[in-house]
């Protein structure tokens, strides 16, 4: 074991560490790199730059990005991932190939073959197993595989392509969708649509063709185009995985399913919908390795923050995130709950629908349409002795009342409301018929937020705010809370050159300059001056004068301070606070 000696020699193990690496490799069959990695003893790049001094082959370092997919065609993917060997360039008739293993003869033979066979002459390079992997994922390329699935696809159709607008019957989609070229082009969009994060696919009936889009960072991007004749089998497919009736096409329908890859659980939420040229589903990617669970990692910090914190103490009240749709209330209520669910809590959530599973939590689906609504569920739930309520959306006077009399009974309640900011949250309540004196005992904090893309750590820069954008910047600072513009000034030195940052565009960002998002937010406390405000006179002008006066930071501010650490750009924050 040549990498076992090496390390031996250098002092890096001991004898009882080599033994024991001898043994584990015995006992189970394993290389001893992957044994070496696993324990930690040393990292990749270094055990990997000794395996190439000792067998003499130069390492490769490659990003995976780089390399024209063409090129793999001269490994067969099975061969690679066997012999963990990959093209990695080639000029003419020299191929260079990547090999975690050189040493390993039965790789040299099988390539010696694949040269042969496809007249090629190659010089061997070391890879690490990272680097390899890399290239394998390429193998999967979203193009490559649609390009297989569609090849597929329109041969079937040709077989049997329906004559012009001819109604498609439920046997010939039943019979579609079981076959390969259907199940493979969902599983190939399926599949894609989780490695590169989409948090949903559209697949969208045209006059004369079907759209696949997926949303990224919240914008949507077409992916790809189908024929026609298609959708009916796709839609049936994704319908008979989702439990849904493939025969009902004429008004919405929900349902879920779940794949397992690489080891994942991932959900996806399922949404039918008729139009003028078929049905359109929109399916929701929820997947748990995505899901955030930390304050800091959504966005919050500082004062916001600590008020956040101070709130989860209380005993009772109620914490209200708001924000129009897809703004991410539910991930901040989520990360709340995760936080305050502990083995003495019981905990009992109301959701429309349960968007993640969270392990010791009573999480149940409301369903209009058999009469469990919100109202109609927390009464229940309030003859379950909960400590914790969330109700997934306060949307009615009945629910708005129940919620009200929870909170003021002993139980700390989560919810959501439609506004665009905190100052909305007490008038809307009044609009829903909650009176006026209920309020200040029941309503602890309202959290407004909105979602900005992240500026892409890769191949963001640094550059000089000018002309209007500067005024803006120094204006939404100047409004700051005193102790906390004093600090932000000094840190970034506001009294010269602003400088803001923005993304070039790179291959690990598609482009785009952006990568993730993340939240920007505002906290209102109920504190005894706004107490006095609501049994007055609650109007959003003096509820305003009142944030101000306990320092809270806007959405629009709290998004300059994050322009300026360089996390989003100036354009997200006005995009996405227009209204102020």
């Amino acid at each position: 074991m040549i990498l076992i000696e090496a390390l031996k020699k250098r002092k890096m193990i001991d004898d009882a560490t080599a033994s024991s690496l001898l043994q584990e490799i015995k006992d189970t069959g394993r290389k001893e790199e992957e044994i070496i990695l696993e324990r930690g003893i040393i990292d990749e790049d270094f055990l990997f730059a000794l395996k190439s001094q000792i067998l003499g082959i130069e390492l490769k370092k490659i990003k995976a990005e780089d390399m024209p997919s063409d090129i793999l065609d001269l490994i067969p993917r099975e061969a690679a991932e066997y012999y963990q060997m990959v093209p990695l360039k080639k000029k003419n008739q020299h191929v260079e190939i990547g090999m975690v293993y050189p040493e390993d003869l039965k790789a040299q033979e099988a390539l010696k073959f694949l040269a042969r066979q496809q007249n090629f002459q190659y010089q061997v390079f070391l890879i690490t197993p990272t680097t390899f992997k890399g290239i394998l994922r390429r193998y999967t390329s979203f193009r490559r595989e649609v390009k297989t699935a569609l090849e597929e696809l329109e041969r079937e159709l040709r077989r049997e392509r329906p004559k012009k607008e001819a109604p498609v019957s439920v046997e010939a989609i039943t019979r579609r969708i079981t076959e390969a070229p259907i199940s493979k082009m969902v599983a190939v969009i399926l599949k894609h649509a989780v490695e590169g994060r989409a948090s949903d696919i559209h697949i969208e009936p045209l006059r004369q063709r079907t759209r696949v889009r997926f949303r990224l960072d919240g914008i949507l991007h077409s992916s790809l185009f189908l024929p026609k004749e298609a959708h009916p089998s796709i839609v049936a497919r994704i319908k008979v995985i989702s439990n849904l009736k493939i025969d009902e096409t004429r008004i919405p329908q929900d349902g879920r399913f779940s794949i397992i890859m690489d080891d994942v659980n991932i959900d996806f939420r399922v949404s039918t919908f008729p139009t003028m040229f078929g049905e359109k589903v929109v399916m929701r990617v929820l997947n748990p390795e995505q899901r955030l669970n930390e304050f800091e990692n959504l966005g919050l910090k500082g004062n916001s923050l600590e008020i956040i914190k101070e709130a989860m103490k209380s005993p009772y009240g109620m914490i209200l995130a708001t924000g129009p749709t897809g703004c991410g209330k539910t991930t901040t209520l989520y990360v709340i709950l995760e936080h305050l669910n502990k083995e003495g809590m019981n905990i009992v959530t109301l959701e429309d629908p349960v968007e993640y599973y969270i392990q010791g939590i009573n999480q149940s689906q409301v369903k209009p349409e058999i009469g469990y609504t919100f109202a109609n569920g927390l009464r229940h739930v309030l003859r379950q002795d909960p400590d914790i309520i969330m109700v997934g959306e306060i949307r009615d006077t009945e629910t708005a009342e129940l919620a009200t009399h929870a909170a003021l009974t002993g139980h700390i309640v989560l919810s959501t409301l439609h506004t665009n900011n905190t100052i909305g949250v007490i008038p809307r309540l009044i609009d829903l018929g909650v009176k006026r004196f209920l309020i200040p005992p029941t309503i602890n904090i309202a959290i407004a937020q909105r979602l900005v893309r992240r500026v892409c750590p890769l191949c963001k820069r640094k550059v000089l705010a000018e002309g209007e954008l500067k005024e803006l910047i120094k204006k939404e600072i100047d409004q700051i809370p005193p102790p906390i513009k004093k600090e932000v000034k000094k840190k970034y030195n506001l009294e010269k050159d602003i400088f803001i940052w923005e993304g070039e565009g790179c291959v690990e960002c598609a482009r785009t300059g952006y990568s993730g998002r993340i939240g920007i937010f505002e906290v209102l406390k109920m504190t005894k001056q706004l107490q006095k405000v609501v049994l007055a006179q609650p109007s959003e002008d003096k509820i305003a004068k009142e944030a101000r006066r306990q320092g809270m930071i806007t959405m629009r501010q709290d998004g300059i301070l994050k322009v300026l650490e360089g996390l989003t750009t100036i354009e997200e924050v006005l995009r996405v606070t227009e209204e102020y």
